[in-house]
């Protein structure tokens, strides 16, 4: 008798055997005949691919596209972040050459504090004028400045084409979203009901109270952050993986997804080793019949070109895309920070300190414009402003400030809600944007409480930051 064979290690061969005690050849299988569920990052990650990439990525998934399954949680997530994906990247892409001007200009203020450093220590200790001077020759503001302005150029350049490289704006998903119909075609009608709410009210008592505090995989390590459904998320994905394996008669489900938390996988030694929690597979296995396969992006796409041989090779570069795209959104996914938006900013108060930050930040000066970035009856401007400043890299990001997706003004040819206003209200000489623009109330009753000063300042960000999304 085999070791497998043994009733003890078939009962936790989950916890024993390498791939939870299936076969290396069993791999196949999975990718013949299973039901094969996409994570949201999956998903999202074609916002995130260079348009090569992802067309290859699309044609690759046609391979198995009559099984793929979309579980309703999966969906809202995947239809509510394609819009944060792009405009994450396009925030920190478009902010990047503002932080590198100030990472460098703080290089350059560390030279010029050594050199005085030293500067010090030759008058005290010898009293050597030549020795200052000298020094004063070699490293000073115009030396420096012209010493980093190579790599000044140089790290800016590579920052351009970054940006030169994706096909996709923040816009794009307001009007035209290229990439949402092949998703949707892929699916087709595989696609769960909206989960019914007194159900989903059950799973999420039974996530807070009785799973996360157990640590019983997965969404544990999301316990505590944002609001409780979205502590559950991962969760409630899992909940309609085992009921569809359930009533379906599935035998066997592919789950990929680029998370890597600890509520998905089990670390087994202090050198980054790990392994997908045997009770994922316990628990498949036991209310549905069903074996469990967890694979990462890149691992997935390598199987379906090892066993399914799609009409288009998938290169080395590609896998590398594929790999970066995953920890980028899978970082983002990670990221339980609320977003405040235009329907929340209202009840979300900024962290202490943090609107004075962005008032600074932004140039303003007048005392007005203060008190009002600082009232709490202004958080529309005050979450602006601090999003803005943001936005264009005047200033840099605090650990504990919440994403901010607000605008002052928009192009539009339809008007974005009902109480916004045409662009005709604002001043004709400060304000050359009128046609097809609309500009949110709180925004025109600001621009009539401060002073000129400010009040331009506040319409040229306004106008950059619309200019940067149409």
């Amino acid at each position: 008798m085999s070791r497998a064979d043994l009733p003890l290690v078939e009962q936790f061969r989950s916890w024993i055997l390498p791939d939870s005690g299936l076969a290396a050849a069993d791999r196949r299988a999975f990718f013949e005949d299973a039901l094969v569920v996409l994570d949201t990052n999956v998903i999202l990650s074609l916002y995130e691919y260079n348009p090569v990439v992802r067309n290859q990525v699309l044609v690759a998934l046609e391979q198995i596209s009559g099984r793929l399954w979309l579980p309703y949680q999966v969906g809202q997530e995947f239809v509510r972040g394609r819009h944060r994906v792009l405009v994450e990247r396009d925030k920190e892409l478009r902010g990047a050459a503002s932080v590198l001007d100030q990472l460098l200009q703080r290089a350059s203020q560390a030279v010029l504090d050594a050199n005085d450093h030293v500067k010090r220590l030759l008058m005290k200790y010898a009293n050597d004028d030549a020795a200052q001077s000298s020094l004063d020759e070699a490293i000073n503001p115009e030396t420096v400045k012209a010493l980093l302005s190579d790599w000044q150029n140089l790290l800016k350049d590579h920052v351009k084409q970054l940006k030169s490289g994706y096909d996709l704006q923040p816009a794009a998903i307001r009007s035209d979203d290229p990439v949402l119909p092949k998703v949707a075609k892929l699916f087709g009608d595989r696609i769960a009901a909206p989960t019914d709410y007194r159900v989903q009210q059950q799973r999420l008592e039974e996530a807070l109270s009785f799973r996360f505090p157990n640590a019983i995989p997965p969404g544990f390590a999301d316990e505590g952050k944002g609001k409780p459904v979205d502590q559950a998320g991962d969760y409630f994905i899992w909940a309609e993986i085992l009921e569809k394996a359930a009533d379906s008669g599935v035998k066997r489900v592919l789950f990929v997804s680029s998370d890597r938390k600890r509520d998905w996988y089990e670390e087994l030694d202090r050198n980054g080793g790990k392994r997908p929690w045997p009770q994922l597979f316990v628990e498949l296995r036991q209310q549905t019949g069903a074996e469990l396969r967890i694979e990462q992006p890149g691992q997935f796409f390598q199987g379906i070109e090892e066993f399914l041989a799609p009409s288009v090779e998938l290169t080395t570069a590609t896998y590398d895309e594929i790999d970066r795209a995953a920890e980028a959104v899978a970082e983002r996914s990670a990221d339980k920070r609320p977003t405040v938006t235009d329907d929340n900013a209202h009840t979300v108060t900024p962290p202490d300190g943090l609107a004075l930050y962005a008032y600074r930040a932004a140039g303003l000066s007048t005392h007005t414009a203060r008190q009002l970035a600082e009232s709490a009856l202004r958080r529309h401007f005050q979450w602006w402003l601090i999003g803005v400043t943001a936005e264009f890299g005047v200033r840099v990001l605090t650990d504990d400030e919440p994403l901010v997706e607000l605008c002052a003004a928009v192009r539009s040819e339809a008007r974005p809600a009902p109480e916004w206003c045409p662009g005709t209200v604002l001043a004709h000489d400060e304000w050359p944007h009128r046609s097809d623009t609309w500009v949110a109330p709180w925004f025109v009753q600001l621009t009539g409480e401060v002073g000129e000063t400010d009040r331009l300042l506040l319409q040229r960000l306004a106008a950059r930051q619309m200019q940067s999304r149409a």
